[in-house]
């Protein structure tokens, strides 16, 4: 079956949003989680690259009414790229304030579509959508890739401290994109002029397990290796650590602890 990702919602929610977003970015510097902010941005310009480049120009998949598809995306882009992002960055952390950065990110994704819909009431819809069958195949390559190489690491790997947490990358990777999904779902935005609830659950479900979680493996690696040798402030750490190094310290890590 055609999974359609498609959203319908009301163009104050953009700028709600875009709102939002200084907040978030402004919060981050303030705590000086300079490495953190540069990532989430970084993740925004990746969207854009992918959801533009590939999505509408490659594969043709992209389409829009009552809007103009290039600033959509891009601010859609920016908005997913960054709270997805720097919430997986807070999760692999292990951040002392996860709690408070995962309650900003999910709260807002619930109340803002409300919001939108309460004081935007006169303001004509915005519609986009995406068919998914021509790509989420090759999304699913890169998915059993990143994780059969993690596995196969650990089958070999005989210091337990240093093997990948494929759990908790697992988990990580399928509730970021589970809340963003649910979120945009009771929010009247994800699959709102779809009637059938087994299709909107299906997207709902296969978006979980796919779209965000085919990067937990890559995007763990590159945080090891990043901080490594970088704090968030963009210092090098007084004792620089090897990558299987790091990985046994973010294992020791938890999260009561910092």
């Amino acid at each position: 079956m055609e999974i359609i990702a498609q959203r319908v919602f009301n163009p104050l929610y953009i700028y709600l949003d875009i709102g939002f977003l200084a907040v978030l970015c402004v919060l981050l510097a303030l705590k000086k989680k300079y490495l953190t902010l540069v990532w989430g941005i970084f993740g925004g310009a990746l969207y854009m690259v992918v959801d533009y480049g590939i999505f509408h120009l490659l594969t043709h998949s992209r389409s829009i009414e009552g809007g103009d598809l290039f600033w959509v995306l891009l601010w859609m882009s920016m908005s997913y790229g960054i709270t997805n992002f720097v919430w997986i960055w807070l999760w692999f952390a292990k951040d002392k304030h996860l709690v408070e950065w995962s309650l900003l990110i999910v709260i807002w994704w619930i109340a803002a579509p409300l919001l939108a819909n309460t004081f935007g009431q006169n303001l004509t819809p915005i519609k986009i959508q995406r068919t998914t069958g021509s790509y989420h195949g090759y999304m699913a390559l890169i998915l059993i890739a990143g994780y059969a190489i993690a596995i196969g690491y650990n089958l070999f790997q005989k210091d337990k401290t240093k093997r990948f947490p494929l759990l908790w990358m697992l988990a990580i990777g399928v509730l970021v994109q589970f809340a963003w999904e649910f979120s945009l779902l009771i929010g009247g935005i994800r699959s709102a002029e779809i009637a059938d609830w087994g299709q909107k659950l299906t997207t709902l479900i296969v978006n979980s397990l796919l779209e965000t979680n085919l990067g937990a493996v890559p995007i763990f690696c590159i945080y090891a290796l990043v901080t490594a040798k970088l704090t968030e402030t963009f210092k090098r750490r007084d004792v620089p650590v090897k990558f299987t190094e790091r990985i046994a310290e973010l294992n020791a890590l938890r999260v009561k602890d910092r």
